[in-house]
C-alpha cells in the first residue's frame, strides 16, 4: 500500500478496506523476508481439554474435522495492548501534503493496522486519543463490533481537523496508566512536541507506565524531511504553530543549521531516556509507511513470549 493512495480511501471514507490491505501485504512480505519465523496465528478456536466444561464447543467444527475444539473468547487472550494517539493540532501537519497524508493520518491508520492484526491473532486492544486531556478511551477487547467502533472513531478524528489544540502528553500518560490492566503492551504514536512542558515530566508519566508492569514502544511519528532535516527551500516562510498560532518570518538557510542540531539533540534524549527506562523508541517516519511499526509490534510482541 503507497502513501499516495491514502487520499483516495480517506475520502471514500474507508480506514478499515486500508487498515487490511496495510496488513495482508505486511503479512505478505513478511513470509518472504528474514522475519518469517514469527507466528501471526490467525486461529478462533483451541483444542478442547478433557474435563473441561462442553460449552463453549464448536460442534460445527467436530462435525467436519471429528476433533473437538472450544471457542476462544476475549478473556483466553493473549495479550492486552493499549494504542495511544496523540491528537493535537502538531500532528495535523503537514496540512499540503500532497499525498493527502499528515502525522495523524499516519499514526490512524498505523493504529487501525496494528488492531487488525491483533485481532487476526485472537488478541484484545483498547484505543485511547488525548490532547490536553484524555479525550478517548477504551478498554481492551477483541471482538469485530469493538474494532470497527474505533476505527470509526479513527476515521472522524482524521476527517475532522482542528487548531490549536495543544498537548499535554505526561498527563494523558498518568491517567492511562492508572486506568489500563496492568502487565499490558502499550504502544504509543506521537511526534513528542510540547508547548512549554518539561520533558522530564513526560518520562516520569512513562516511568509510570514502566511502574505497573507495562511493556511500552514509542513511535516517534515525524514527517522527517522537514521536521528533523528541514528540508525547505532557500526562501522566506511564514512558520505558523499549529497549537498556538503563533508565527515566524525568515529565511529557511538562516535557522538550518541551528534547527536540526536542536532537533538531533532532542531525538538523542528521547533515545537516551527510552534507553534508561528500557522502553522501546521507534522512528516512525510518515514517508516511509507502516512495514516498521507492524514489524516492530511483532518483534515486541515475540520478546514478551505472548
Amino acid at each position: 500500500m503507497r502513501i499516495e493512495d491514502f487520499r483516495e480511501i480517506r475520502d471514500l471514507g474507508n480506514l478499515e478496506l486500508l487498515a487490511r490491505q496495510v496488513v495482508e501485504g505486511f503479512i505478505i512480505g513478511l513470509h518472504k523476508s528474514p522475519f518469517h519465523g514469527f507466528s501471526v496465528e490467525f486461529a478462533e478456536h483451541r483444542l478442547y481439554n478433557p474435563g473441561e466444561s462442553t460449552r463453549n464447543i464448536d460442534w460445527k467444527v467436530f462435525a467436519r474435522t471429528d476433533r473437538l475444539y472450544s471457542k476462544r473468547f476475549e478473556e483466553e487472550t493473549n495479550l492486552r495492548c493499549q494504542i495511544v494517539v496523540d491528537s493535537s493540532s502538531s500532528m495535523y501537519f503537514p496540512e499540503d501534503a500532497a499525498g493527502g497524508i499528515n502525522k495523524l493520518g499516519f499514526s490512524a491508520l498505523a493504529a487501525a493496522s496494528l488492531m487488525n492484526l491483533l485481532q487476526k491473532q485472537r488478541d484484545a486492544f483498547g484505543l485511547s486519543v488525548f490532547d490536553e486531556e484524555v479525550q478517548f478511551h477504551t478498554r481492551c477487547k477483541s471482538s469485530t463490533t469493538h474494532y470497527r467502533l474505533l476505527v470509526s472513531y479513527l476515521q472522524n478524528l482524521i476527517n475532522t481537523p482542528e487548531h490549536n489544540k495543544k498537548t499535554s502528553t505526561a498527563k494523558a500518560l498518568h491517567q492511562i496508566a492508572e486506568s489500563i490492566h496492568r502487565r499490558s503492551l502499550v504502544l504509543i504514536l506521537s511526534d513528542m512536541f510540547e508547548q512549554g512542558e518539561d520533558t522530564d515530566e513526560i518520562f516520569n508519566a512513562l516511568q509510570h507506565l514502566k511502574y505497573n508492569k507495562h511493556e511500552v514502544v514509542l513511535f516517534h511519528v515525524v514527517d522527517k524531511a522537514k521536521e528533523i532535516n528541514f528540508e525547505f527551500e532557500n526562501r522566506p516562510y511564514i512558520f505558523i504553530d499549529m497549537e498556538t498560532g503563533d508565527q515566524v518570518r525568515l529565511q529557511s538557510n538562516q535557522v538550518k543549521e541551528y534547527y536540526t542540531e536542536q532537533m538531533a539533540k532532542f531525538q538523542d534524549q528521547i533515545k537516551m531516556k527510552c534507553l534508561q527506562y528500557k522502553i522501546d523508541f521507534v522512528e516512525a517516519d510518515i514517508n516511509e509507511g507502516y512495514r516498521k511499526i507492524l514489524q516492530s509490534y511483532l518483534v515486541k510482541r515475540s520478546r514478551m513470549g505472548a
